[in-house]
């Protein structure tokens, strides 16, 4: 079979594969051989019944391999595919992602003939080429791989400003071919097709088998009732699927009209004609009613310059400067990562713009002239739409852990089962089919119907907690993680200063001050980045609109700007060339060791200045100038930017201060406390990434910097204050990180990258410096693959891959959490908030108003207090049927699912709240939301596991009833079974409820439900379990006269079936108040009011029943009087029974304490697998 490993981003490997013939499948003619067999041998053979028994194994048979189909997409390709190998004879290939990147996937292979350029020579070239998840990739016939489709984005800055557009209508048909339309266009789902999905599950399959079994048995009312509620279920969720895909496709390219230069002249082209190559003229442009048109592409400007708001992409409010490419050297390459400066965005919005009239390219409508460079799904934009639709797997209710536990409590009904079918076939008189009802409905006792709900339910409950705080949730299943993760990261700081006294400061520093910065007037408003706007505001300057400062007060001369040479990350520079008075000058400012290169003679204490102030956790700018010779304006303007920033005279430091937020080191060192690992990535320098480290609890041993060598050979770790040094050597990392804490800059991660030292150092690192945007994710994927759970804080699109690629990602948004009435907490954060107001982890601070994106729905907190008792249902409700009271059970879970859906749900998240990019968003500036994320996930994660062990225990107690009894002719009554079910459910309800306590514990929950806690824990209840019930039913016989039981006859009451009964009701009670997890994560039980009333009222309600008090009651029950003697040895048995499971399970838990997980085994594993890949 042809096999292409493509070794992408997106795409790991393509299999090829030819679909089958429909009659040739292996999930149709093997099945047509069995059925003929069936006809042919089984019937004439058998008892008619007991052949349509047959017949029924054979068609759930094959209903489960056509389901299989549909759950693996391995199965699929051997079942309805053949492997091929010939690219020629294939129809389809099976696509493996690229890791954390979601799941395989079946897609067409499609062949398409393209024409050749020239028309003499009439060739017709052949493109095989498939689409995955809205990206094209094409088989290259030289490389014997596929690819991604390529687009011009890599070509010279020659190449650009040579560019005129698609010369021919030719030339743009065929480039339309080969990258579409500008369009967003994907499928809206419908309603049925989602459904479909819901229904495909496996669990829902099983449950809907399991409701056919109890239709057989005569449950008809309960059965369908479940159903209905099963369905109801569902489809609340497929809603809330569709609302949030129908949001997302109201996202659309602009269509706004454009002058486009296609066939040498200007023409009028809709957003959504625009093709790659294309050259147009874009500029600030107004819809109907006033709104902003967004960029409908991502473009480079040729000519002119650009402020734009990226908000919607970011998340970050200032807006951004973009200018021309111009002055580059014509044959450097371009990098849309390196040149941001000078690429617009699609989806962004131009808030005004300026166009170069020098340029030979005349615009028509006064717009800057800018090449199309991507289209489509190819944008910024579309990548953060493909990266919403398509990004990790869904982490769903139903994992593979419930699957796994259902297994392990399914080989002990097959068990009983199994001893049932043995017995009954002994017994020749017993009905076959009965016998076989009875051992079906074992197996299925196991799963009870409601577990999906009870797990949801304790996930909504979490959501709505988590929604008054103003933290919302886009992918709910994510919560338990947050109760196992290791490691967060955040916004640290909050405002700006400048720290000066302004009296002793040269004249011609308080110049470069005023002039060297990117701050700009947009509708009579300052806007920029806060650090310039600080120091503006730090020397009492103004800076009016015609791009001039001036000081305020005393005398001094007007600065005015003649050229800008805008901040590159790559340089981490900016330059100014101004004029005052009548002389030129070259104003530079930037990041005091690249200016120092460049400075003509460097003060002495030059480097010692600026370390001692980035010690001390400021941000430290160098300032230099140099004077230019006379000349004209345009001279001045068409300077080389090498020219202006050599030479210069050192002309003093500019040090902001950043205080650390007040919360902030309340928070981390809370998270500490809590046995959680805290690594901090941060844009800033590491000498100051270290001093904040160090403030918020992250950095408590020594710390060390990696970096090149001073004697030039190789790297090395140093110390802070430069006194220690270690030799670098990635082997030593480990044991050198017991010692110290370690702190890596992004441009030793990329020698990691190259030296394939990432799984050997990263683990071990606690600080991370000046990294870029794709090292945030990288360090993010290196922490999954060694086993590590990570929460994550940031904002912006600069995290939002790492955001995604987090266990848990919280997106913090510099706005407002909602106001509630009566809750002071949020009001308190509120305050908060407003006065630190947001940063990016130790970023500057930015005006809360930029981003106050109200979500629907998030200010209307309805008190959800009450609680109501589902046990006053047994008394008032004499008159009901089972099946009626059952109903009543399930109709209110669904009514609590419901109302926790609709008002409390998730409101539907919008594009422009870094959000989109995270499953968790939080409407705050500071990292608190991640304690109360933590504390809801672990509360969660309780409540799962206490509820898997109380299933557990009730399923297996069930399943010994349900077949020794069934034996000895014992049924349960339909009332009797009834009662039971709506105690559980009020019990599952009432622990689902339970609050998490105020304060992270240094305890941690059990991460899994296979560890050898619960193993045991069930096992031991178990015993102890059986021991009472065997014991009493024995007892209960001794008094009981020799009457004969009819097996498979209706229900009479008798003393065993009345014993029986009431020792498994109190068995399950004393399960749930046994297995209650309270302190330290969740309330106590006497804490959680309601689950203690409702613990008291089955206690009296078996002392009441025992005690034969009211005998209607007994009578209604179908329960029969007991002896004095045996009632009272019940009691006592049932005590000490409680008794016992209550100091086993406390032995339990007070020798397997929740534990960090082992990561380093796994990194020690994961590291050495990839030395064994370098050799081979």
């Amino acid at each position: 079979m042809l096999r292409f490993h493509v070794g992408g981003k997106v795409v790991e490997k393509v299999d090829l594969l030819r679909k089958s013939h429909w009659a040739w499948r292996l999930d149709v003619w093997p099945f047509a051989i069995i059925y003929v067999l069936w006809l042919t041998t089984v019937v004439p053979s058998i008892d008619f019944g007991d052949a349509l028994i047959v017949l029924g194994g054979l068609v759930a048979l094959h209903i489960l391999v056509w389901l299989f189909t549909a759950w693996s997409v391995d199965f699929k390709c051997f079942v309805q595919y053949s492997k091929v190998n010939d690219i020629h004879h294939a129809d389809a290939c099976k696509i493996t992602p690229a890791k954390f990147s979601g799941s395989k996937e079946v897609v067409p292979l499609h062949f398409r003939k393209l024409q050749a350029g020239s028309s003499s020579s009439s060739v017709d070239l052949e493109e095989i080429y498939f689409d995955f998840r809205k990206q094209c990739f094409i088989f290259s016939k030289e490389k014997e791989t596929f690819f991604k489709l390529p687009y011009p984005t890599k070509e010279t800055i020659g190449y650009y400003l040579k560019s005129t557009g698609h010369g021919s209508e030719a030339k743009a048909f065929a480039a339309t071919e080969k990258w579409g339309r500008n369009v967003f266009d994907y499928p809206q789902p419908t309603f049925q097709k989602l459904m479909k999905e819901h229904i495909m599950e496996p669990f829902f399959v099983f449950q809907v088998f399991c409701v056919g079994l109890w239709c057989l048995d005569e449950y008809w009312y309960y059965s369908l009732f479940t159903l209905f509620m099963l369905f109801m279920f569902e489809s609340t969720m497929a809603k809330s699927r569709l609302k949030t895909l129908t949001e997302l496709r109201r996202v659309r390219v602009d269509g706004q009209t454009l002058m486009v230069y296609r066939c040498g002249k200007w023409v009028k082209l809709s957003g959504t004609d625009l093709l790659p190559g294309d050259v147009v003229s874009i500029g600030r442009n107004s819809g109907p009613n006033g709104e902003d048109k967004a960029v409908p592409a991502d473009m480079l400007i040729l000519a002119g310059s650009a402020i734009v708001n990226e908000a919607i992409l970011t998340g970050e409010s200032t807006p951004q400067w973009k200018v021309s490419i111009m002055g580059r050297g014509i044959e450097e390459k371009l990098s849309i990562k390196r040149d941001k400066s000078h690429v617009l965005f699609g989806g962004t919005k131009i808030l005004q713009h300026t166009p170069d009239k020098a340029f030979p390219l005349k615009t028509p409508d006064g717009g800057c002239v800018a090449v199309v460079l991507r289209t489509g799904f190819e944008t910024s934009q579309g990548k953060l739409m493909r990266t919403i639709l398509f990004s990790t797997d869904r982490v769903t209710a139903n994992s593979w852990e419930s699957g796994l536990f259902i297994l392990f409590l399914v080989v002990f009904a097959l068990i009983a089962a199994g001893y049932v079918l043995k017995k009954g076939l002994e017994d020749p008189t017993r009905s076959k089919y009965k016998l076989l009802l009875s051992c079906s409905l074992i197996i299925t006792s196991v799963i009870p119907p409601e577990l999906p709900m009870e797990l949801s339910i304790a996930v909504n409950t979490s959501l709505i907690a988590l929604a008054r705080r103003g933290i919302f949730c886009t992918e709910p299943f994510r919560i338990p993680f947050a109760g196992k993760e290791f490691c967060g990261v955040g916004g640290l700081t909050s405002s700006m200063e400048l720290e000066s006294d302004m009296s002793n400061v040269s004249v011609r520093t308080v110049e470069i001050l005023a002039s060297c910065h990117a701050l700009v007037y947009v509708d009579n408003k300052l806007v920029g980045d806060p650090l310039e706007k600080a120091a503006l505001k730090g020397i009492d300057w103004s800076y009016k609109s015609d791009e001039k400062a001036m000081p305020k007060r005393g005398s001094g001369n007007a600065v005015q700007i003649v050229q800008r040479h805008h901040f590159a990350s790559h340089l981490k520079r900016m330059a100014v060339v101004v004029r005052i008075q009548e002389e030129f000058f070259a104003f530079v400012k930037g990041a005091p060791e690249t200016i120092q290169d460049r400075l003509i003679d460097v003060p002495s204490s030059y480097v010692e200045t600026y370390k001692k102030y980035t010690r001390q956790g400021s941000r430290v700018l160098a300032l230099a100038f140099k004077s230019l010779p006379d000349m004209t304006v345009s001279e001045a303007r068409s300077l080389d930017r090498d020219i202006v920033e050599s030479g210069l005279t050192f002309a003093g430091f500019a040090v902001f201060n950043c205080p650390i937020r007040a919360d902030s080191a309340r928070v981390l060192s809370e998270l500490k406390a809590s046995s959680h690992d805290l690594v901090m990535i941060t844009g800033d320098q590491a000498l100051t990434a270290c001093h904040v480290a160090s403030q918020v609890h992250i950095v408590s041993k020594p710390a060390l910097i990696l970096g090149p060598a001073r004697n030039g050979d190789g790297y090395e770790w140093i110390s802070t204050d430069e006194t220690q040094m270690f030799q670098y050597s990635e082997k030593e990392v480990e044991a050198l990180s017991e010692s110290h804490d370690l702190c890596v800059g992004g441009d030793c991660i990329e020698m990691l990258q190259q030296t394939s030292a990432v799984l050997q150092v990263i683990p071990y690192v606690k600080v991370f410096a000046r990294v870029a945007p794709e090292q945030k994710e990288l360090i993010m994927t290196t922490f999954k693959t060694v086993g590590r759970i990570t929460l994550m804080c940031g904002d912006g699109t600069n995290d939002v891959g790492a955001l995604k690629q987090a266990d848990v990602g919280v997106a913090l948004l510099n706005a407002v959490p909602p106001i509630q009435s009566g809750n002071s907490s949020s009001e308190k954060s509120k305050d908060e908030s407003m006065k630190s107001i947001k940063s990016k982890k130790s970023k500057p601070t930015l005006e809360a108003t930029g981003k106050a994106t109200i979500l629907n729905g998030e200010g209307s907190s309805k008190g959800k207090g009450t609680t109501r008792s589902d046990t006053n249902l047994s008394a008032g409700n004499r008159h009901l049927t089972a099946a009626e009271i059952q109903r009543q059970k399930l109709k209110k879970m669904m009514d609590e699912l419901n109302e926790e859906g609709d008002g409390h749900a998730a409101p539907v998240v919008k594009l422009g709240d870094a959000s989109m990019a995270s499953p968790f968003t939080a409407k705050h500036a500071s990292v608190a939301p991640t304690t109360d994320i933590i504390r809801q996930g672990r509360s969660t994660l309780v409540t799962t596991l206490q509820m898997f062990k109380i299933l557990g225990l009730n399923c297996l107690a069930t399943a010994y009833v349900l077949s020794v009894m069934y034996l000895d002719g014992v049924k349960l009554g339909d009332v009797q079974a009834t009662i039971s079910g709506v105690f559980t459910a009020a019990f599952f309800l009432f622990i689902s409820h339970a609050r998490p306590l105020p304060t992270l514990s240094a305890a941690r929950p059990h991460p899994n439900v296979f560890c050898s806690y619960v193993l045991l824990s069930l096992l031991g209840q178990f015993a102890i379990h059986l021991c009472f019930l065997i014991s009493s039913v024995n007892e209960a016989e001794k008094h009981m006269p020799d009457e004969c039981i009819e097996p498979d006859s209706d229900f009479h009451p008798n003393l065993v079936n009345t014993v029986s009964y009431m020792v498994s009701m109190m068995i399950q009670v004393a399960t749930f108040a046994v297995n209650y997890m309270g302190h330290p994560f969740n309330q106590s039980v006497s804490e959680n009011k309601p689950f203690l009333y409702a613990l008291l009222a089955a206690v009296g309600f078996f002392t009441v029943i025992a005690s034969d008090l009211f005998r209607d009651l007994n009578d209604w029950l179908k329960l029969v009087p007991l002896p004095v003697g045996l009632r009272n040895k019940l009691l006592i048995w049932a005590l000490l029974m409680y008794l016992a499971c209550y100091f086993w399970e406390r032995l339990l838990r007070w020798a397997f304490p929740g534990k960090v997980p082992a990561w380093k085994k796994r990194q020690r594993l994961a590291a050495s697998n990839l030395e064994k890949k370098k050799h081979v």
